[in-house]
């Protein structure tokens, strides 16, 4: 089965064909011929899931999925939440993202936090979606160099390391993205 993932992060595109195994061939934006700048302009996780693979459905015609993934901090009142890729500002600065969060989060004793993603998977017109929830913490300076976006700091409960300081197969096998494309992969293989 040929499905398009709507992203042009390449760190998104090799986590998740890595866990979709050789059953699923995955194509990327670039490979359907898709330059446009893909709209998401819901105010939730969800609704922008769908915007995203709607969009992609409805004018190239291939079959589709999107995510959206936030990082929500309980005591930011779950922000940066659908806000996360440019909560420091449009230009979506990681650097710039985790220094506001450690500046938001000074001295706050309540570091409980937890990523949450969506996928919006579109076939033939019909949607269906999937979530996946790690819960963890925020730490008050940031770990590791791997990974990308918030993952240098937050400590997944249960670990002693931040996703940052994790290898690939180590992340994927506990992450959000991980738990919301492992319910994605449950429900293509029962279509088939």
């Amino acid at each position: 089965m040929e499905l398009v993932f709507a992203t042009n992060n390449q760190h998104k595109l090799e986590e998740l064909q890595a866990l979709l195994g050789s059953k699923i061939k995955l194509l990327s934006l670039n490979e359907i011929g898709c330059t446009d700048e893909i709209p998401e302009e819901q105010p939730t996780l969800e609704g922008n899931a769908s915007q995203k693979a709607f969009y992609v459905f409805n004018k190239f015609g291939y079959n589709c999925f999107a995510d959206d993934t936030g990082l929500e901090i309980e005591a930011l009142n779950g922000e940066p939440g659908v806000y996360s890729a440019r909560f420091a500002g449009e230009e979506k600065n990681p650097q710039a993202n985790m220094e506001k969060v450690l500046r938001l989060m000074g001295k706050i004793k309540n570091r409980e936090a937890r990523f949450r993603t969506v996928i919006s998977l579109v076939i033939a017109g019909a949607e269906t979606q999937f979530e996946g929830i790690v819960e963890g913490e925020i730490l008050i300076a940031k770990q590791g160099d791997k990974g990308f976006g918030y993952d240098p700091l937050f400590m997944p409960a249960g670990f002693q390391k931040t996703f940052a300081e994790m290898n690939m197969a180590e992340k994927n096998g506990i992450s959000h993205r991980g738990r919301a494309v492992e319910k994605l992969v449950q429900h293509l293989n029962s279509i088939k």
